[in-house]
Parts: C-alpha cells; sequence; structure tokens
C-alpha cells in the first residue's frame, strides 16, 4: 500500500511542475517592456526619453526615472566596452548617459526550463502509462493466485477448548494434532496419517470451527478457503489457483489446508443434466492430482467440510486422499448444554438462568442455532435495559430461534382469536392424553413468524428411533387443532393446513419407507431420483404397480382416519377441559410450567352459556386428566 501512495505522489509533483512551468511561460509575471528597433531606441534616447542603458543577455533596455521605456534584441556581448563601442557606433554619446553590463550568470533557467519542459511531460505521460500497465499486468498475473486466508500458528485463535458437543469428532482429530505436533512418532513405526479428513454434518454443527481447532491445537498454520473460489468463468484458472495453494501450503509445511463446502467444486463429474462443467471439471483433476502428489517429507493434510458427500466424485473419497470421514451430528443434551456453556462464557446471568433447562427445550438445534440463542437473549436483555440475563429472556429466544419473533402489530378479529385458542388448545389437550406422546412444555397464541400460535412439545429424551405407537400418537397430536375446530364451531378453518400436510408425509412415510403398514408389510415403495448438481429429489421412480399404489394410498387414508378418530375422541370426551383451556389461553395467551401443569391437574372448571362459542351452551363435567406417564420438564424456580 505504501509503494503504490508513493507512486501516485510522484505522479501528481511532475503534474504539478509541468503546471506551473506553462504558467510561467504563458502568463509571465511583471509588466510587459515595449520592443523596438536600435533606431526606435536612438530615437527616444535623441529625445531625451531614455536615460539609461542596460545590457543583459541578448538584450539592450533603455530606462528613465527606473521605468523601463524599450528593449531591442542586439545579440550578446562579452563586456561594458563592448556595449560602449555598440552604442558610440550608432550616435550614442557614451558620456553623457549610463551604461550598465549585466553578464551572464552562466545558465538561463527559464530558457532551459522552457526547452525541457517537453521532454519532462514526456517521460511524465510514458512513466504513468507504464506503471497503469504493470499494475494491470499483476493483476491478471494473480488473477491464478489462490484466495486463501492465511492463519498463523503464532497466536491461535480457537483450540479444542472452544468446541463442544462434538466430542467424538474431536478424538478422531486428536490424532490429526498429534501428528503435526510429532510426526517422528508415527513414521517411526511406519505409520501414515490420512492426508484427507472430510467433515461431514448438517449446516452449523461446527465444521468450519472444529477444523481451525486443529490447526490451533498443533500450533500450525492454517489455509482457509472455499471451494466456491476455485471455480472461474475462465478454463483453468480454477486449476491455477489449486496449484498456488497446495505450493503456498508446502513452503509453510507443517499446515493444514481447510476447503469449506467442497462439494462446490468436487461433484461428480459428467453428471447432471446438460453434461459436465469443464472449469470445475478441471479443478477438481487438479485437486485429485495435488492430494494424491504429496511427498512424505511435506506434513499438509486437507480438510474438508460438505452437507452432502453423497454428490462428491468417489475419486475424491478413495483411500490416499480423503480417506477418513468424521460425522459430526447435531448434538445430544448433554452437548447442548456444553455448547450454551462455551457461549456463555463472559455473559451475565443471574440465578435463574439454568442451561440444562434450555438444553431440554432445543432438541434438534445445532451448535449455530445455540450460538444464535444465547445472542438473542443477551439482546432482549439489553432491550429490557437489564444487568443480567435471565431463563425469561433464553425460553423466549428459545421461540424466536425455532418459530420467529412475536408479531405484535398483527391485528386479529375476536373471531379469529377464538379459533386459534381452540385449535391450539386441540393440540395441548390430545397430547397430554396420549401415552406416546411428547409432554406439553408451552402452549400460545401470540402470532410468530408465519404462525398464528404454536404449541411446544418437549421431548424427555433425545430420540434416534420412532415406533409405530409415537407415529401414531404424534399424527393424532397433529390433527387435534383441526378436530377441536369442528367439535366447537361446526366447521374447520385454514389453520389446520401445515398439520394436515405434515401428517400426510409422516403418514406416507410410515406405509413406503418404513414398512409400518399392516396391509403391505416390511417392504418400501418407490425409488428416489434426485439431481447431482440441485441435490433435491425431482421425481419417484414407480417400482409397484396401479393396484399396490391404491393400496398405499388406502393405507395413508386409514392412518390419517384413524389419528383423527382418535383425538376426536378424547377432545369429546374431554370438550370441558378443552373450553376452560382456550378460555385461559384468550385471557393469558401464552401458558406454559407449573401455570399449565396445573390447568391440566386441577378439576374443569364450570363454564357459563355465554362464553361457550355458538350452540354449544352445555355445562361440561368430568373426571381429571389423567397423572403424565413421563417426567415433566418445568420451568426451575
Amino acid at each position: 500500500m505504501g509503494s503504490k501512495y508513493i507512486r501516485r505522489g510522484g505522479i501528481y509533483i511532475v503534474i504539478l511542475v509541468a503546471l506551473a512551468v506553462l504558467f510561467l511561460m504563458f502568463f509571465p509575471s511583471g509588466e510587459e517592456i515595449e520592443t523596438g528597433t536600435i533606431n526606435d531606441l536612438i530615437s527616444k534616447y535623441e529625445q531625451g526619453e531614455i536615460a539609461k542603458f542596460e545590457s543583459q543577455g541578448d538584450y539592450i533596455t533603455g530606462w528613465n526615472d527606473g521605468e523601463a521605456v524599450l528593449q531591442v534584441e542586439t545579440g550578446p556581448f562579452e563586456n561594458l566596452a563592448g556595449v560602449e563601442e555598440y552604442l558610440d557606433l550608432r550616435g550614442v554619446e557614451i558620456s553623457a548617459v549610463e551604461i550598465v553590463f549585466i553578464p551572464p550568470s552562466g545558465f538561463n533557467w527559464g530558457n532551459i526550463l522552457m526547452t525541457m519542459l517537453p521532454l519532462v511531460l514526456f517521460i511524465g505521460v510514458i512513466w504513468f502509462i507504464f506503471t497503469r500497465a504493470r499494475g494491470a499486468g499483476n493483476q491478471a498475473m494473480s488473477f491464478g493466485k489462490s484466495k486463501a486466508r492465511l492463519f498463523p500458528s503464532t497466536n491461535p485463535s480457537v483450540t479444542f477448548d472452544d468446541v463442544a458437543g462434538v466430542e467424538e469428532a474431536k478424538m478422531e482429530l486428536q490424532e490429526v494434532v498429534e501428528f503435526l505436533k510429532s510426526p517422528e512418532k508415527f513414521s517411526a513405526l511406519g505409520a501414515r496419517i490420512p492426508r484427507g479428513v472430510l467433515l461431514v454434518g448438517p449446516p452449523g454443527t461446527g465444521k468450519t470451527l472444529l477444523s481451525r481447532a486443529v490447526a490451533g491445537e498443533a500450533g500450525v498454520p492454517f489455509f482457509s478457503m472455499s471451494g466456491s473460489e476455485f471455480v472461474e468463468m475462465f478454463v483453468g484458472v480454477g486449476a491455477s489457483r489449486v496449484r498456488d495453494l497446495f505450493e503456498q501450503a508446502k513452503r509453510n509445511s507443517p499446515c493444514i489446508i481447510f476447503i469449506d463446502e467442497i462439494d462446490a467444486v468436487g461433484r461428480h463429474r459428467g453428471a447432471g443434466m446438460g453434461g459436465g462443467h469443464d472449469e470445475r471439471e478441471q479443478t477438481l483433476n487438479q485437486i485429485l492430482v495435488e492430494m494424491d502428489g504429496f511427498d512424505t517429507s511435506n506434513n499438509v493434510i486437507v480438510l474438508a467440510a460438505t452437507n452432502r458427500p453423497d454428490i462428491l466424485d468417489p475419486a475424491l473419497l478413495r483411500p490416499g486422499r480423503f480417506d477418513r470421514s468424521v460425522m459430526i451430528d447435531r448434538p445430544d443434551i448433554k452437548g447442548r448444554k456444553a455448547i450454551l456453556e462455551v457461549h456463555a462464557k463472559g455473559m451475565p446471568f443471574d440465578d435463574t438462568a439454568n442451561l440444562e433447562t434450555v438444553a431440554k427445550q432445543t432438541p434438534g438445534f445445532s451448535g449455530a442455532d445455540l450460538a444464535n440463542l444465547v445472542n438473542e437473549a443477551a439482546i432482549l436483555a439489553a432491550r429490557r435495559d437489564k444487568k443480567q440475563i435471565g431463563l425469561l429472556e433464553l425460553e423466549e429466544s428459545v421461540d424466536r430461534v425455532s418459530v420467529g419473533p412475536e408479531r405484535k402489530s398483527r391485528i386479529i378479529s375476536p373471531k379469529e382469536k377464538d379459533i386459534t385458542a381452540y385449535h391450539e388448545a386441540g393440540h395441548a389437550l390430545v397430547a397430554r392424553v396420549l401415552p406416546n406422546a411428547d409432554p406439553v412444555h408451552k402452549v400460545s397464541i401470540i402470532a410468530r413468524g408465519m404462525t398464528g400460535g404454536y404449541t411446544r412439545l418437549l421431548p424427555t429424551e433425545d430420540r434416534y428411533l420412532w415406533t409405530r405407537s409415537q407415529f401414531n400418537d404424534t399424527l393424532a397430536t397433529l390433527l387435534g387443532g383441526h378436530c377441536a375446530e369442528e367439535i366447537i364451531f361446526n366447521e374447520v378453518s385454514t389453520g389446520p393446513e401445515s398439520d394436515i400436510q405434515q401428517a400426510t408425509k409422516i403418514a406416507r412415510k410410515m406405509v413406503t419407507e418404513y414398512g409400518m403398514s399392516k396391509t403391505l408389510g416390511p417392504r418400501s415403495f418407490g425409488q428416489k431420483q434426485e439431481m447431482i448438481f440441485l441435490g433435491r429429489e425431482i421425481s419417484e421412480q414407480k417400482d409397484y404397480g396401479d393396484k399396490i399404489a391404491d393400496e398405499i394410498d388406502e393405507e395413508v387414508h386409514q392412518l390419517i382416519l384413524q389419528a383423527y378418530s382418535a383425538a376426536n375422541k378424547i377432545l369429546t370426551e374431554k370438550k370441558g377441559k378443552l373450553i376452560q383451556l382456550a378460555k385461559t389461553l384468550i385471557v393469558r395467551e401464552t401458558l406454559e410450567g407449573k401455570e399449565l401443569e396445573e390447568l391440566f391437574d386441577g378439576p374443569v372448571a364450570e363454564v357459563a352459556t355465554d362464553e361457550v362459542p355458538q350452540n354449544q351452551s352445555e355445562v361440561v363435567t368430568e373426571e381429571p386428566l389423567p397423572k403424565p406417564r413421563k417426567k415433566r420438564v418445568k420451568k426451575s424456580d
């Protein structure tokens, strides 16, 4: 940057000097002197208008009372005698007039500047053009240079202590750290560390953070680059950048190269609609060559991250290149608590902030989601002018991250508010009664994101397997809102749209993928076809006939009807509790924790006739709800 400014300053100085000289040439300072011939000069002398002659350079100037009268070009004189002789020959009385001779100084700077100015300007223009051309040449030459960002090893910013919830992955990568620290221990036994490690996992699970932690633990340089930064519109640029990246890495050996989102450049060659992509495939070919061409003396390890390992080229995953894959999944409850503790370091929390409670409320959250949750809680606390972050802010942040922010400006009519309240009460009541449904943690009719209300169920444990009974109770819970609207209002609204879609999707998967159909048996139906370049399902190849297709539709229909019947039976028998729960929601808008438990466990209150919508005016009395079979997650004191 400094040399760039120096070059610019030199150009500006040359331009200023040229402008100054031009100004002096065309706008001379002082008054202009009248010029004429020698006869004019003698005539003015004879008329008494000149009392002094001054010779300087090639000119003689006539003066009178300190003012120049006339200037004549005569040519140079060597001394005063030459001037006197010249004037005497032209009839000037030498004794009657003062004659002054100013010898030349040796250099006429004005003439020199005027003579050199065109040359100086020409040289300045050539220099300017040359520097600009050289800069453009450097940019063109650097077009194929690697854009990798280098993180030096002198001050590692991330270590394994900053990464939580992925203990198994940290154990796998600990071998890489040990190899980079002491490679002789492995080479003495003839062992060879994997040259490439592929980090696979959903977005936000900490793949990039974990790779930087490996470099921080090993104390080696870390080159980071995205897969999309290799590929340009010009064929061959990506391959050139790959070569330059690996050359830099070899010069800084031992080190780590990290390629994020490698699927952008490592996708299966020659696949997809329209054939291959020359630039991307050449870049991939160069990566394959460089990874397989490492010398044993170059301790360079390549880490790469992707959430689509299924679309990577097989040559990239063979032994000798990425010969080890490390799965980084979403954390369990223990991992979520550890991640929350990492992100909560240095933040002021009050006594109510129980991170374990928050970890239980966030199943399926990734590390990035949890980091965002803690940050949202801090923002909420600051917005409320609090000095510490409490459990209230943390739980509200869970809703903001999972559902969306509150839409307080949304104005709904009393009728729509009633429908929403009974809809969410139906979900909550069915989930409370069914034994295989998750416990109800929170019910709200406050609009958030795209939803008008929501019922949040809180699993008591992390679930990796689902049973048919759990699916059936989940379907009934999803259809509980639809049933509640029909029971209370004798009609249904568009509110259950997403619930019905989700229930239908689950029921179809139960039949076609999970083998949970009693009629069709344990068999999968349909082969999913995916676009490698798009990474999404675009069609399904039917491997069954039309008769089986009708049976699949009938099985899905029966599962939906059974779930609807179960939800309808519960809400019909517990109509009083449904009305009580909905009326409480209309007043309170949100129910959770101890208050929700007391409402479920308490007796059914009598409902006045004018409080029941439409014609549902009967007073309902019934037995209290059964105690839940599973452990409840309550709001900590």
